[in-house]
């Protein structure tokens, strides 16, 4: 008897031993099941989504739907025009449209868009203060079935966005360049020809793009001594404005004129906008200088009063008309369920490729201004 219980207990222990191990063997494989499941469950979620939203924009939406369109702000003729035409479009078209901008205040931007998305917007247009400070509220209209568009800015650093529709901004750099050395040429006699270089905001993706176009054209000029930049600026970073701003533009100005052509013509400006153009041009009235030839963009009415009359020697045309025109096609075609068009290029973002709906932009000479704005009633009207 005692050999049995003892026996007994000797597979007793055995059997609580066994399942002890088979216990803690169980809990050492649940984990690497538990890590290779979670990655998996990830993807299939992603899958999931993904055919969420074709599905979404296979079927479409309301005629009436709630578009949102988010401009940085409203300092320039360009952005005014956009609010207005916006509101127009939208509304001619059978949508409910929420347009604002944000003062160029990021956070201000990020609060807007926010208030779209809880207001069921199926489509939101951004033109950003900064192209790449809004990831994570795009991300989170994306995530709501909210298609994103991005208008005349590129939106960087975000998986957020399904388009953008702009005017090739290289290409508009290469315009304003190449509309300088033609001035040059034309207005300044033989060089070599002393000039300067302004770029636009940093903040605005399209700013670093204007200045590479502009220094494709404009560095082999430079490299063989036809153009001199008497100050050496010609790092994008030093000649960037800060915010786009005009007064900005006109103390840099103020002090390049003061610092390095106290005994020298200036005889050239690249300038990146029509606003920073006339405050280039006014500094070097009141600096006592000839005024030298000057580049711009957006055709700003009073810069195309001035391109008439001589005092700025060009711009680059956008028409506003036309780009909120294409994007609010792009809408039709999302309400429709036909999706986003093919677009015409496409460009990496820093999170993805993004297509971009590209448009021509136009230099406006006074050799060309009633050609360029025939069909623009408002600014012929301003050629007299």
């Amino acid at each position: 008897m005692k050999m049995k219980k003892r026996l007994s207990l000797l597979m007793a222990a055995t059997l609580v031993a066994t399942a002890a191990m088979t216990g803690c063997g169980g809990g050492r494989q649940a984990a690497p099941e538990t890590t290779t499941a979670a990655p998996a469950q990830e993807t299939k979620a992603a899958e999931t989504k993904a055919e969420e939203t074709k599905a979404a924009e296979a079927a479409g939406f309301e005629a009436g739907a709630t578009i949102g369109v988010s401009l940085p702000w409203l300092g320039t003729q360009n952005w005014k025009e956009a609010d207005e035409m916006f509101k127009t479009q939208l509304e001619a078209a059978g949508f409910k449209a929420i347009v604002q901008a944000a003062d160029n205040k990021v956070p201000q931007q990020q609060q807007q868009i926010e208030s779209m998305i809880q207001n069921g917007a199926k489509v939101i247009v951004v033109g950003p203060v900064d192209g790449s400070q809004l990831g994570s509220v795009l991300e989170e209209a994306a995530a709501a079935g909210i298609t994103v568009i991005g208008y005349d800015r590129l939106l960087e650093n975000t998986t957020g966005v399904e388009g953008v529709v702009q005017f090739g901004s290289i290409k508009t750099g290469e315009l304003q360049g190449q509309a300088l050395l033609d001035g040059l040429a034309k207005e300044k006699g033989a060089g070599p020809y002393n000039i300067e270089l302004f770029g636009g905001g940093p903040a605005d993706p399209n700013a670093p793009n204007f200045f590479k176009g502009a220094m494709s054209v404009l560095q082999p000029k430079i490299d063989d001594g036809t153009l001199v930049v008497v100050s050496g600026q010609t790092d994008f970073t030093q000649c960037a404005t800060l915010d786009w701003d005009n007064s900005k533009a006109q103390a840099r100005m103020d002090s390049l004129l003061s610092g390095f052509y106290a005994d020298k013509e200036i005889h050239g400006v690249l300038s990146p906008n029509d606003g920073i153009a006339r405050a280039i041009i006014t500094a070097s009235e009141q600096a006592g200088q000839k005024i030298p030839v000057v580049s711009g963009l957006d055709a700003e009415n009073e810069s195309v009063e001035w391109v008439w009359s001589g005092r700025q020697y060009s711009t680059v045309a956008k028409p506003t008309d036309v780009l909120v025109g294409k994007t609010v096609e792009i809408i039709k075609s999302l309400q429709e369920g036909k999706g986003m068009p093919a677009p015409d290029t496409s460009v990496n973002n820093g999170k993805k490729d993004v297509g971009v709906y590209e448009l021509p932009p136009l230099v406006v000479t006074k050799d060309n201004a009633k050609e360029a704005f025939a069909n623009d009633p408002g600014r012929l009207e301003l050629l007299k």
